[in-house]
């Protein structure tokens, strides 16, 4: 079934002038309030002009909302065109209809229609072409330069917001070229270890097994002896895989504090830190750092937070990892990520509790072992093995 044509323009065209708004994407209908002011003029002028100006302004409201909505939810690359014929109206319609609410509208656009720079030329044309239609039109001095000042005030807003967009935009982008020649560099890091790790054990291990099968018919004991080493080779080569690829997986507390911080501050959240330097193994790192990850998520998502004080300190022979935020609190259940907090901390011998006050904000408590637990790491990896 076609949606009816007021829905049409209501959908949000990925490359349109709101998209990057996220949920202030409905903004711009709220601005139509200021209609008023070009509804309402027909009142104010003599009553035997009256019909002809309330004939007028109907027309030019008809005409003027498809050019908006589309201006903002429409395909980018119309905004110019719509723009243009906004102000077009608004010119045309002044000296009959006494409001400027069109020029308005026009000047709020003109940020989006090009570079920011350029921009200004717009506006000052338009500008300079209204002060020319209301002078022409019988309107003073007074009245022009009003408007004009609040037209150029409200358009300085839309270029400010404008201008901050796209520094956001290229900064999100320099975040992630800078991520994808990390992950780039990595690969090629992991590449050249498992290439020096493994290149010259497998080597070593197809000599032997040649040796091994020359030996086999004329020294049985020979034949034995170079596939136990063969065997001992492959269990040290398999320890040297293991270690390299917990190095691989582990995530380190700094690198999560800057990726938090960075997520946080993209929220209007502020975060502190104090910590001490304490000897952590790499499995207990990682299980802390995971953790610190998933809380700093949900309070992004979840919390309505404005500030957040992450503390690593030492508690007898367990560190202490403490993520504490201003929020609204009031968490209930344990979802996935709290759930993947408690398993990774539980296979390395660690625990994490949960203190969620409504209206006092969450405190999330990551506790675990200076040395991991080689039992409670042997189990929880048995239990990968046979799940």
């Amino acid at each position: 079934m076609r949606p009816p044509r007021l829905f049409a323009l209501l959908r949000v065209h990925p490359d349109s002038a709101a998209a990057p708004l996220g949920r202030g994407r409905w903004y711009p209908l709220m601005h139509l309030v200021w209609l008023a002011w070009t509804i309402a003029a027909p009142w104010y002028v003599p009553v035997a002009n009256r019909p002809f100006v309330t004939a007028l302004t109907a027309a030019s409201v008809a005409i003027f909302l498809p050019l908006y909505l589309r201006a903002w939810y429409g395909d980018g690359r119309r905004i110019v065109w719509n723009t243009v014929m906004i102000a077009l109206l608004g010119l045309v319609t002044i000296p009959v209809n006494t409001s400027w609410s069109y020029i308005v509208y026009a000047a709020v656009l003109i940020p989006f229609c090009t570079t920011p720079r350029r921009s200004l030329g717009w506006m000052a044309l338009l500008m300079g072409t209204f002060y020319v239609v209301a002078i022409a039109a019988g309107f003073g001095n007074g009245f022009a330069f009003f408007a004009m000042g609040m037209c150029t005030m409200l358009f300085l807003v839309n270029l400010v917001g404008r201008v901050n967009n796209l520094h956001d935009a290229q900064l999100r982008l320099s975040h992630d070229e800078v991520r994808r020649l990390a992950a780039t560099a990595e690969r090629e890091r992991i590449g050249r270890d498992l290439h020096d790790l493994l290149g010259h054990t497998l080597g070593l291990v197809a000599v032997k097994s040649e040796l091994a099968r020359r030996l086999l018919d004329r020294d049985a004991d020979g034949a034995r002896r170079e596939v136990a080493e063969i065997e001992g080779i492959a269990r040290d080569a398999l320890a040297q895989v293991r270690c390299a690829v917990t190095g691989i997986r582990a995530a380190g507390i700094a690198a999560e504090l800057a990726a938090a911080r960075l997520l946080l501050g993209s929220a209007g959240i502020t975060l502190s830190y104090e910590g001490e330097d304490l000897p952590l193994t790499p499995e207990v790192e990682s299980a802390l750092a995971l953790g610190l990850r998933e809380a700093a998520t949900n309070v992004q998502r979840h919390a309505r937070a404005r500030h957040v004080e992450v503390t690593l300190t030492r508690d007898g022979r367990h560190a202490r990892l403490v993520v504490r935020d201003d929020g609204r609190g009031g968490v209930k259940t344990r979802g996935n990520g709290l759930t993947g907090i408690d398993e990774r901390l539980a296979a390395v011998g660690g625990r994490a509790t949960t203190d969620s006050a409504s209206g006092r904000g969450t405190r999330i408590e990551l506790r675990a072992p200076l040395a991991a637990s080689r039992d409670a790491a042997s189990a929880a990896a048995i239990d990968r093995i046979t799940a």
